[in-house]
């Protein structure tokens, strides 16, 4: 995609390099704000797609505080919420419907699993979409 370099967060700690970047991709939400902003240049971005759950305002927390960090610096946190319309998921069904595109599907459990479904994405190491089955067979991986 154009990316000049692609960290794997499981198996290299990016905070600990001495290099520098003009934009973080944060997709794992698994290091603080302020880890990302160390590692960015002085007019550098962060983007983040997902962050911490949170037990009772969610992620609230960790959106204000990139929020102030911000407002405070010359590095910016900026929030990914994806708006999706209809014109965008007609064009993702024409992708899948000609095999352009593949979803990556790390686990598949029947409907009587949906909590085991849950807790498993709930340890945030699912490497694709977890799915639920309502009806029909499934290949669950144990």
């Amino acid at each position: 995609m154009g990316a000049d370099e692609v960290i794997d967060y499981t198996r290299e700690d990016f905070v600990q390099s001495r290099q520098r970047y003009d934009l973080l991709l944060d997709i794992a939400g698994n290091r603080s704000l302020s880890d990302c902003r160390r590692v960015l240049k002085e007019a550098g971005k962060c983007v983040l797609v997902g962050g911490p759950v949170g037990l009772w305002l969610g992620p609230l927390p960790h959106m204000m505080k990139a929020l102030l960090l911000s407002i405070l610096s010359r590095k910016k946190f900026i929030q990914f919420i994806a708006q999706e319309s209809k014109e965008d998921l007609l064009f993702l069904s024409q992708l899948l419907e000609r095999g352009e595109l593949a979803p990556v599907i790390d686990r598949r459990y029947p409907l009587k699993d949906a909590a085991k479904a849950l807790a498993y994405q709930g340890e945030g190491h699912a490497k694709g979409k977890i799915v639920v089955t309502v009806r029909g067979r499934t290949d669950a991986k144990s």
